[in-house]
């Protein structure tokens, strides 16, 4: 396999297609196109694709399949188990028209079991392929500073990991396919338990009668701090929750860690009282508030 020696003269050579161009797929993909790569974009909507063309240069196709004819690389970032195979492996998927020594990228958060499912129709067709799924939500993906966490073949991942680095700022070869998605599981997990701890803490600080704020101030520089603190706590207060990763696909990757969890009778109780909590606040009409709205549902219950 020949290494692609990333230079600035050598990424103006490197054909890139990205799939799917959401809350997340969108500035990445401009993020590549922004480095010099060569990008071809696909998206359901092409109205999204027209309007991406407008902000990046690169091209857009009209089905999956071309988009990555003659693409070195091949990104995917679209919403489920199901894009994922729609896209991929389906008529007018990807690796129907990828050549042999590409390699198929996979952002989506997805199951251990399709990204064991994609790697094989890879194999078939002789693709690398990597699970890649990211975190840092929509700002860490404007931001280029996504974290990425990836399962594969070292080899390959040597060469794909300074073209991911185009948008993150951490990007850590797991283990084998599949290893990405069990560790954003984890990461998933942790976020799941984390926001619950931090809306009960605000919601005790204003019953007891605290200056929220203030509270923040000080237990955010001790043991108590996390991204999701510093991140959310001031919308939290303003009662505002259009500013991040919304509930309906939280529910979707907790639904991913509790099916897996089962499998390797791993105990999650917490990670499944939260999904509760979260089917809750989806019945209050918060299906697309950000995943900090847990604190919503424990005001709406007073």
């Amino acid at each position: 396999m020949q290494p692609f020696f990333i230079t600035g003269a050598i990424i103006m050579t490197i054909k890139v297609a990205f799939i799917g161009l959401g809350v997340m797929g969108y500035p990445m993909a401009g993020h590549l196109a922004n480095k010099g790569y060569q990008v071809t974009v696909y998206n359901r909507s092409p109205e999204k694709a027209e309007q991406w063309l407008k902000d990046y240069p690169g091209n857009s196709a009209p089905t999956p399949a071309l988009a990555a004819q003659d693409a070195d690389i091949v990104f995917c970032c679209v919403g489920n188990d199901s894009d994922v195979r729609s896209v991929t492996s389906a008529d007018n998927g990807v690796i129907s028209t990828m050549k042999a020594g590409s390699i198929l990228i996979d952002h989506t958060t997805a199951s251990a079991e399709l990204a064991e499912e994609i790697g094989i129709a890879c194999q078939e067709k002789a693709i690398h392929f990597i699970d890649a799924p990211v975190s840092g939500g929509q700002q860490g993906a404007e931001n280029g500073l996504l974290t990425v966490m990836c399962g594969g073949d070292e080899e390959v991942f040597e060469q794909a990991k300074p073209i991911m680095e185009s948008f993150a700022q951490a990007v850590t070869l797991m283990g084998p396919i599949g290893a990405g998605q069990l560790t954003k599981m984890v990461n998933q997990i942790c976020i799941a338990g984390l926001v619950q701890g931090l809306s009960e803490g605000l919601y005790f600080a204003e019953k007891a009668g605290l200056d929220q704020h203030k509270v923040i101030d000080v237990i955010s520089k001790g043991a108590a701090g996390s991204w999701q603190m510093m991140n959310r706590h001031n919308t939290m207060i303003k009662d505002q929750y259009e500013h991040g990763f919304a509930v309906d696909w939280m529910r979707k990757d907790l639904d991913i860690c509790l099916t897996q969890g089962r499998k390797i009778k791993a105990k999650l109780p917490v990670t499944a009282l939260v999904d509760q909590f979260y089917a809750e606040v989806q019945a209050i009409g918060g299906g697309r508030w950000d995943t900090s709205s847990l604190l919503k549902r424990l005001k709406a219950t007073d």
